[in-house]
C-alpha cells in the first residue's frame, strides 16, 4: 500500500468535473515554449538509450523524444484518443484517467524510462502512481518528471496551486522517495527564448526536471 503523503484538502480541485470531459476536445497545440521543448529533447537524449522501452505518460500528439532515435518501443498513455492517435511516435497507447484508476495496465519491470511531461500536477492520488510506476519499471530504469510554471489552474490540485516552483520540485521528490525511489536529481534551470528575443536575452519557460532512478 503507498506511503501518503498529502493530505486530503491538497488533493483537492476546483474543477471537481470529471477530467475526460474537460480533455474531450483534442488541444493540437504546445503547451510549453519552443525554449523548453528543446531542453527536454537534450534530456532525453542524454538520458534514454535506445535500446529503451519507454512509457510516455499523460501524453498528447508529440512526445519531444529526439527524432533521430529509434527505441526499441514507445507506450503512451493520455485522455484524449485523437491527440494520441496523432502522436506518430507511439507504437501503441491507451486511455486512462489516473484520478480515478492508478493502476498502470503493464507487467512489473517492463519499462525502462517514463516520462510524465507537463502532467504530474493534476494527480490528485500520486503517491499510488509513484508506487504503481515503481512496479512497472526496470532496474536502474528512471522516470523523469519535467515542467514549467505552466498549469490549468482549476485542474491542478491544492497542493500544486498553493506552491512556488521550488515547492513544486521538493513535493514530487516527497512524493517518489515515499514509495521506495531513492533521492531523485533535480534540475532547474531557466531557458533562453529563441529567434530574435533570445538574442536579446529574451527568457522562454523555467525548465525543472526530477529524475529518479531504481536501484
Amino acid at each position: 500500500m503507498a506511503v501518503q503523503v498529502l493530505q486530503n484538502e491538497q488533493r483537492s480541485k476546483l474543477d471537481q468535473n470529471d477530467d475526460v470531459l474537460f480533455y474531450a476536445e483534442p488541444r493540437f497545440v504546445h503547451h510549453l515554449d519552443e525554449a523548453f521543448r528543446g531542453r527536454l529533447t537534450r534530456l532525453y537524449r542524454e538520458k534514454i538509450p535506445s535500446c529503451s522501452t519507454v512509457l510516455d505518460l499523460m501524453s498528447s500528439w508529440v512526445s519531444h523524444l529526439p527524432d533521430d532515435v529509434i527505441y526499441d518501443r514507445v507506450i503512451g498513455h493520455g485522455l484524449n484518443e485523437k491527440e494520441l492517435v496523432a502522436n506518430n511516435r507511439l507504437d501503441s497507447h491507451w486511455v486512462q484517467n489516473f484520478n480515478l484508476n492508478q493502476s498502470i495496465p503493464l507487467k512489473d519491470e517492463s519499462i525502462d524510462a517514463t516520462l510524465i511531461i507537463a502532467g504530474w500536477q493534476y494527480l490528485q492520488q500520486p503517491e499510488d502512481m509513484a508506487e504503481e510506476l515503481l512496479r512497472v519499471t526496470r532496474s536502474k530504469g528512471q522516470v523523469i518528471v519535467a515542467f514549467s510554471n505552466r498549469m490549468f489552474f482549476t485542474k491542478a490540485p491544492q497542493i500544486w496551486r498553493d506552491g512556488d516552483d521550488r515547492d513544486h520540485f521538493t513535493y514530487v521528490s516527497r512524493v517518489l522517495m515515499a514509495q521506495g525511489w531513492p533521492k531523485p536529481e533535480i534540475i532547474a534551470e531557466q531557458t533562453r527564448s529563441t529567434g530574435v528575443l533570445g538574442l536579446l536575452g529574451g527568457k522562454g519557460d523555467p525548465f525543472f526536471a526530477v529524475i529518479a532512478t531504481k536501484p
